[in-house]
């Protein structure tokens, strides 16, 4: 009767595991002596509470007779960014502030007012300008150089690599990442112009900035049966207009022509 009453309930809910584990564990029987030396074996009462009206106890009891298979490849793996290169890092600590590198009696003061004077307690932004004049000094003509071209592509290539260097720790700043941009437009419109004035100057320019210059891409377009055919007919027109215009300038030659030589037999004696 037990055996009939799990296989029947397994069949229904469809979990053999569920119905061999609630049978392994209800079936213990408990063996009282009858008479002379008989057993009988009756089943717990936990079996029968198998289809309870409490539905959180039936989830859990079928719970348990369920596979739990591993979750694999769901969880993405972590990257860890590498180290951008900043252009900050050759800078020595030692080094004056701008405002401080004409005085004399800087070097000369206690460690504590060394610090104060140095880049070693300096601020991102004092770092930059120290930046800025160290790459001018490189590019400019001459010591009151402050606005050539070459000074420009310079300034503009300190602002570049620095908003690269923010842009790789926060690369969803998008403000930031059009001021690059449009950066970058501008120093290309310089080098364009500065390479198409003066080679030397540009050579120089990309040599000591370690710029690379790109050139820009060729204009591509994908052929296709309608950009073939309206190529073909712009083509036909130009050729057609072309010979529409050599064959009226012919007409006026000879018309100059004719009228050349009636003015010549007028004017000869006859």
């Amino acid at each position: 009767m037990i055996l009939r009453r799990a296989f029947s309930s397994a069949l229904c809910l469809g979990e053999w595991s569920t119905a061999i584990s609630s049978f392994t564990r209800n079936s213990s029987v408990l063996a009282t002596k009858h008479g002379s030396g008989s057993v009988i074996a009756r089943p717990l009462s936990g079996f029968c509470h198998y289809r309870s009206n409490n539905k959180g106890e039936q989830k859990e009891k079928r719970n348990k007779g369920l596979t739990v298979q591993a979750v694999r490849c769901y969880a993405r793996p972590i990257r860890k960014k590498q180290d951008f290169p900043s252009q900050l890092a050759d800078l020595p600590p030692s080094l004056l502030k701008k405002e401080y590198a004409g005085i004399q009696c800087a070097n000369q003061t206690d460690d504590l007012v060394k610090k104060l004077l140095t880049l070693e307690l300096a601020s991102h932004k004092e770092k930059l300008k120290i930046k800025t004049e160290q790459m001018i000094d490189m590019v400019r003509r001459n010591p009151t150089d402050n606005g050539s071209t070459e000074v420009q592509v310079a300034t503009l290539t300190v602002n570049i690599r620095n908003l690269q260097e923010h842009l790789h720790k926060h690369p969803k700043d998008k403000s930031n990442k059009r001021r690059m941009l449009m950066a970058i437009d501008r120093r290309k419109k310089l080098l364009k112009y500065l390479r198409r004035t003066r080679y030397d100057l540009f050579e120089n320019v990309c040599k000591q900035l370690g710029i690379t210059y790109t050139f820009p891409l060729e204009y591509y377009r994908k052929a296709t049966r309608r950009w073939a055919a309206k190529k073909a007919l712009c083509i036909k027109v130009f050729n057609e207009v072309r010979k529409q215009r050599l064959a009226e300038r012919l007409r006026q030659k000879e018309a100059e022509a004719v009228k050349q030589e009636s003015a010549a037999k007028e004017e000869s004696p006859v």
